[in-house]
């Protein structure tokens, strides 16, 4: 008997992490969790992302319409930090903190850390992970410092950049998955729905999510 193939609720306002899934095959409906990240406190960044993560795909999965809640549907929630300095880096709350934030990650590298949670509503299974892949920054000039913050893109972003936008001319490089750096690891979204007990596969059209067949 033919199974129809779970749908896959991105459980974030990020356009650039469905663009991503969109952009891989997948087919991703949207449903944001509006869970007030300040009350989660944690202060070591793996934790701290992978609690967001948590949060925010449980919110999600509790407050599921009926019409997800009758088809096998599968909750990812996701979060990003950059750990720099010490310091978790975050969304900037304004240009004058992005500036400062640029000023002392110039010419450095930081840790970007995203968690991943992947709630299988139906089986009531969920895995959490984490990745972190090293960004190595530009020594910017103020010019660019200020110019790029001008601009209004760092201030909606999480370690205060884009990899994909206009920040990109200022990362060198990146070690571990690149990815990750744009808010969700596709390798380990891959990794997390085979413990889950489902497969990828890939066609012009589209990439299914199945269930492996033992």
């Amino acid at each position: 008997m033919a199974t129809n193939p779970p749908v896959l609720l991105l459980a974030s306002a990020s356009p650039t992490r469905k663009k991503l899934l969109e952009n891989a095959g997948f087919r991703p409906r949207v449903q944001v969790s509006y869970f007030d990240e300040s009350l989660v406190t944690v202060q070591d960044p793996a934790a701290h992302v992978t609690t967001l993560a948590q949060c925010k795909a449980e919110v999600v999965a509790r407050d599921l319409p009926m019409e997800l809640r009758q088809v096998p549907t599968l909750v990812l929630g996701c979060d990003s930090i950059l750990f720099i300095n010490g310091q978790v880096r975050g969304k900037p709350d304004s240009p004058t903190v992005a500036i400062a934030t640029w000023e002392q990650m110039r010419g450095k590298s930081g840790d970007l850390y995203t968690g991943h949670c992947l709630l299988d509503v139906q089986k009531q299974r969920m895995i959490v992970r984490h990745r972190v892949t090293t960004v190595y920054f530009v020594a910017a000039t103020d010019e660019e410092v200020h110019s790029y913050v001008a601009t209004g893109e760092p201030v909606c972003c999480s370690g205060c950049f884009t990899l994909e936008g206009l920040g990109g001319s200022l990362i060198e490089r990146l070690d571990g998955c690149h990815t990750n750096v744009l808010g969700l690891s596709l390798p380990l979204l891959r990794e997390m729905l085979r413990e889950l007990g489902y497969r990828l596969l890939f066609t012009a059209a589209e990439t299914l999510i199945l269930p492996i067949v033992p």
